[in-house]
């Protein structure tokens, strides 16, 4: 299909690796040029030269945390006019309630909540003039499903979701959505960490982790990076104008629910 957004400018935050990568791996594929971000330089190069020498677009890095003003400043400069938005930044890693402090809590909250909306805040009055924008976060299922330990993570992306619920509705008239992509199970590195998983695995080590992970999965399967990357890009497509302020699971069928 083509999704009609070929030659539009996109910015993805956190896209060196795992989610944000499989989003801008679409978005490449789909012809947009982009500006990709990540904390580690080596691997955010890496990235870069695989989506240029995969999909021919131009992309744009920008390393650091893009909770640090200065990155998102440095994001904004390289993409002035962004047509496409996805927000994205790595949660807090777990903790039990007893081990959270006001700092840890406060980080949590900025990272993934505050981050997403100053960022929303600043390209948002440009996408409504030019009548086209389409911005999606990625959150987590855990704000359906709450995931002992991830409570931080759950709060802040819980709170980003109902912020922005309402600003969706305040640009749909000029073509701009706003959505959330809501992550299940999805082997990533993320996964890897929320598991306990330290070090390289054996193949056999692997395979029974990622088995065991499935057994509650309708799909019977880890979902991948690349297919939740085509549905963010489908998101972000001329066809997505009328879908907005919605809360998309990728899970596989995990979050049980009729409406």
């Amino acid at each position: 299909m083509d999704l009609g957004i070929r030659g539009k400018t996109a910015i993805v935050c956190a896209s060196s690796r795992g989610l944000g990568k499989g989003c801008a791996m679409a978005l490449a594929e789909a012809g947009c040029d982009l500006v990709v971000n990540g904390r580690d330089a080596q691997k955010l190069a890496g990235t870069a030269r695989d989506l240029r020498e995969r999909f021919g677009v131009k992309v744009i890095e920008v390393v650091g945390n893009v909770a640090d003003p200065a990155v998102q400043k440095e994001l904004l400069a390289a993409a002035p006019a962004p047509d496409i938005l996805v927000n994205n930044n790595g949660g807090p890693p777990p903790r039990r309630l007893a081990e959270l402090d006001r700092e840890k809590i406060l980080d949590g909250v900025t990272n993934n909540m505050i981050t997403p909306i100053e960022l929303v805040q600043a390209v948002i009055g440009g996408m409504a003039e030019r009548g086209f924008g389409r911005i999606v976060n990625i959150t987590s299922l855990s704000v359906y499903v709450p995931i002992p330990g991830l409570d931080v993570s759950s709060g802040a992306r819980a709170g980003l979701t109902s912020f922005l619920a309402g600003v969706a509705r305040t640009v749909a008239d000029r073509n701009v959505t706003i959505n959330n992509l809501l992550p299940g199970k999805l082997d990533t590195d993320r996964l890897r960490t929320t598991q306990g998983v330290k070090g390289e695995e054996t193949p056999e080590e692997e395979a029974a982790r990622k088995a065991k992970l499935s057994v509650d999965i309708p799909a019977r399967r880890l979902g991948t990076p690349e297919e939740f990357g085509q549905i963010c890009a489908f998101l972000c497509s001329v066809h997505a104008g009328y879908l907005t302020g919605q809360n998309i699971p990728v899970d596989g069928g995990l979050y049980v629910s009729a409406f």
